[in-house]
C-alpha cells in the first residue's frame, strides 16, 4: 500500500508542482495588476509662489497658461493654507502632521531638520509599492538620517540646502549648468535648475511607467536668488504694477515646465490615471511689495498683486500662507473646475492621497490632517467649524502664539490679541477683538489645548548622526548651528564675508571609536586655505545672474573642538585648508562646538566640519 502511495505521488508530482506554479503565476499577475491600477501621484511644490501669482487667480500682469489650464480641470481649494516659511511646510506636507510635531518651525538653525521618528510620504508610498523620486528641493536635513534617501526616496536629485546658493548648496552654483547631487553623489549638469528637475523627473516616469510611482517635484524657483534667463523675464521689466521681474520670470520658467510635463504624460498615456497636485509652499515672496512705512512683512500691499491679502511670505496674516492648492485626477472624476471653500491645510495632502489611492498605513500613525476627500465629493460635514492653526516659529524652542494664526470660518486671531472677520474686512484692517471678547475668549481656549497637547513633542530633538554606514564621512554645515541669533550663516555670501557667529551641532555617534574632524572656513570642492579669499563668481550674459559678492580673507591663529567633555586646541597653518583633530568618541548623544581664533582676537565657528569615523 505504501509503495503504491509512493508511486503515485511520484507519478503526479509534475502535475501537482504545474498546478502550483501556475496558481502562483496567476496569483501574481492578478496582483501585478491591480498595483498597476493604482493611481501614479505626482506632486508639485513651487517655492515662494503665492496665490496672487498667477493669472486664473486674478493676476493681470502675469501669464501663467499652463497653471491655468491646470486651474481649470481642478479641484480647486480657496482656503488651503500653509506654514509661512518652507522647511515647516514642507514637514507637513510629506508627515500629515503639524509642522510643529515633526520638529520642523525654522528654516536654519537646526531647526529644518525632520525628526527621525517621522514617517514621510515617500515611506508610505514605498510601503504600498510605489516607485519613489524628489527632483529639486528638499531642505528638510542634508545629512543622515534626515535626507530624502533616508526618508523613502528610491531616485533623488536635488540641490542642498533651502536654495541654490545657500551654505550646504554646491559652491558658487548660480542656478545655471550647476553640481547638484545624485543619490547622494555630487553631479554637474546643464541647463538651468528648474528645467533640470522637470527633465529629469521625466527620465525618473519614463523608466518607471509601468508601475505606480510618487514623484515630488519640488522647484527652488522662485526663492532667491532671482536668476532667470532674459527671454522669461524681458515681458515683466519697465512694467511699474511688477515688483520683481526676474521673480515673474522664473515662474513662467516653472509653467512652461509644467506645460512640457504635461504633454508628456498625455504621449505616454499616463495623464488620466495621474493625481497631479500643484501647490506652493508659503506666501508671495517677491509678486507684490509692502507699502512705505509698513511692517516688511505684515503690512499692507502697494505694489503687485497679492488677491487682495494682507502680508507676504513669512507674515501671519493672510497673504503670508493662504496659497494655491490644484488636485486633478481625470480617471477618479477630479477632471472639472470646482471651487471648495472650507477651511484646509499642507497637513491634509497625504492622508487625501491615503484615501485616493487607497494605501495601507500602520495602525498607530495618527494624521493631524484630514482626507480632502469628502470636499471633493461635496460632503462639507466636519469642516464648518474647524479649525486651523499655522505660525512662524523662527526660534530655539517654540513659543504659545508666536506669529501665530488662529482661523475658524472667516474668523482670523492673530497672536492670539488680534481678531478678524474676512467676510467684512479681507485685508484684516480693523481689529475687532474688543467688540467680540466671549469669541477670542473661546479661540484662546481651543488654541490652549492644541499647545498643551503638541508640546511635548518638543522635547524631541533631531540629531545628525555621525559614524553611521549610511553616511561616514559626514560634512556638517553652519547652517544647522543651534544658536542664539535669529539667524546663523545659511548663506554663501555669509561666507565670504565672514559672519561672526558660533553655535553648535547636536550630534548621536553611531559607534565608539577614534574620529577624524577637519575644520574649515570654506567648503571642500573648492580646495580654498583657510587664509584665501574666494574668487568672484561672474555674471552670466543674457541672465539675471549677477556678479557674487566680494570675500574678506581671515588670518586664523588658533583652532579649538569641544565634544564630550573633551577639549582640544591647535596652531593654525593659515595656507592649509583644514585643521585636522583625531578624537576618541564614546557612542552616545554629544554637541559639537567649534572655534577660530583670529589674529585680532575675534573668534567665530568653523563654517563648515568633517567628521569621518577611522
Amino acid at each position: 500500500m505504501l509503495k503504491f502511495i509512493f508511486n503515485y505521488l511520484k507519478k503526479y508530482s509534475y502535475l501537482l508542482s504545474f498546478i502550483f506554479l501556475f496558481s502562483c503565476a496567476s496569483e501574481k499577475k492578478k496582483e501585478d495588476a491591480i498595483i498597476k491600477e493604482k493611481p501614479n501621484v505626482i506632486l508639485v511644490v513651487v517655492d515662494d509662489q503665492g496665490y496672487g501669482d498667477i493669472a486664473a487667480l486674478g493676476n493681470k500682469h502675469i501669464k501663467t497658461p499652463n497653471i491655468d489650464k491646470l486651474y481649470t480641470k481642478s479641484a480647486r481649494f480657496t482656503q488651503y493654507h500653509v506654514s509661512p516659511t518652507c522647511s515647516p511646510t514642507r514637514a507637513a506636507i510629506m508627515t500629515g502632521h503639524h509642522s510643529n510635531r515633526t520638529g520642523v518651525w525654522h528654516t536654519v538653525n537646526g531647526r529644518s531638520l525632520i525628526l527621525e521618528r517621522e514617517t514621510t510620504m515617500a515611506q508610505i508610498f514605498k510601503e504600498n509599492g510605489y516607485s519613489t523620486g524628489i527632483f529639486g528641493k528638499w531642505h528638510l536635513g542634508d545629512n543622515y538620517p534626515f535626507r530624502p534617501q533616508d526618508k523613502g526616496f528610491d531616485e533623488v536629485f536635488v540641490h542642498g540646502g533651502g536654495g541654490v546658493e545657500q551654505t550646504m548648496d554646491y559652491w558658487d552654483n548660480d542656478l545655471f549648468d550647476d553640481v547638484y547631487l545624485h543619490n547622494g553623489k555630487h553631479e554637474k549638469v546643464e541647463g538651468y535648475c528648474t528645467d533640470v528637475w522637470f527633465n529629469n523627473a521625466k527620465k525618473y516616469i519614463e523608466t518607471n511607467k509601468d508601475k505606480p510611482f510618487f514623484c515630488y517635484l519640488s522647484t527652488n524657483a522662485a526663492h532667491s536668488p532671482y536668476f532667470v534667463a532674459d527671454k522669461y523675464s524681458d515681458p515683466y521689466k519697465n512694467n511699474e504694477d511688477i515688483p520683481n521681474a526676474s521673480f515673474y520670470g522664473m515662474i513662467a520658467n516653472v509653467d512652461e515646465n509644467l506645460g512640457k510635463l504635461v504633454t508628456y504624460l498625455e504621449s505616454i498615456h499616463l495623464m488620466d490615471n495621474t493625481i497631479l497636485i500643484f501647490t506652493t509652499d508659503n506666501g508671495t515672496a517677491k509678486g507684490a511689495k509692502i507699502e512705505k512705512g509698513g511692517d516688511r512683512l505684515d503690512g499692507f500691499i502697494a505694489k503687485g498683486y497679492n488677491a487682495g491679502m494682507r502680508g507676504v511670505k513669512a507674515s501671519m496674516y493672510e497673504g503670508g500662507h493662504r496659497v494655491p492648492l490644484f488636485i486633478h485626477w481625470k480617471d477618479g472624476g477630479i477632471n472639472i473646475g470646482k471651487d471648495i471653500n472650507e477651511l484646509t491645510a499642507h497637513y491634509d495632502i497625504l492622508p487625501t492621497l491615503v484615501d485616493l489611492c487607497k494605501l495601507d498605513i500602520k495602525p498607530d500613525l495618527k494624521f493631524d490632517g484630514k482626507t480632502l476627500t469628502p470636499l471633493i465629493n461635496g460632503n462639507t460635514n466636519g469642516f464648518k467649524d474647524r479649525v486651523i492653526i499655522t505660525n512662524s516659529q523662527r526660534v530655539e524652542v517654540p513659543e504659545p502664539w508666536r506669529r501665530t494664526a488662529f482661523m475658524q470660518g472667516d474668523w482670523r486671531l492673530i497672536n492670539g490679541t488680534e481678531l478678524y472677520n474676512l467676510k467684512n474686512d479681507p485685508e484684516q484692517r480693523s481689529n475687532i477683538a474688543e467688540q467680540h471678547p466671549e469669541k477670542v475668549k473661546t479661540f484662546k481656549e481651543i488654541y490652549a489645548k492644541w499647545w498643551d497637547e503638541i508640546t511635548p513633542s518638543y522635547k524631541d530633538h533631531p540629531y545628525i548622526i555621525i559614524g553611521h554606514k549610511s553616511e561616514n564621512p559626514t560634512k556638517l554645515y553652519s547652517h544647522d548651528w543651534h544658536t542664539e541669533s535669529v539667524a546663523s550663516p545659511w548663506h554663501q555670501r555669509h561666507i565670504r564675508t565672514a559672519y561672526v557667529d558660533n553655535g553648535y551641532w547636536m550630534l548621536k555617534i553611531a559607534e565608539s571609536g577614534n574620529y577624524r574632524v577637519r575644520l574649515r572656513r570654506w567648503p571642500q570642492e573648492t580646495h580654498l586655505p583657510l587664509n584665501a579669499k574666494a574668487p568672484i563668481r561672474p555674471a552670466r550674459k543674457g541672465t539675471s545672474v549677477r556678479e557674487s559678492s566680494k570675500s574678506k580673507s581671515l588670518t586664523i591663529k588658533e583652532a579649538k573642538i569641544n565634544i564630550q567633555d573633551i577639549e582640544l586646541t591647535k596652531k593654525v597653518d593659515p595656507n592649509a585648508e583644514y585643521v585636522e583633530f583625531t578624537i576618541a568618541l564614546k557612542k552616545g548623544k554629544a554637541n559639537l562646538n567649534t572655534l577660530f581664533t583670529l589674529d585680532t582676537k575675534e573668534q567665530l565657528g568653523a563654517y563648515f566640519v568633517d567628521v569621518e569615523r577611522l
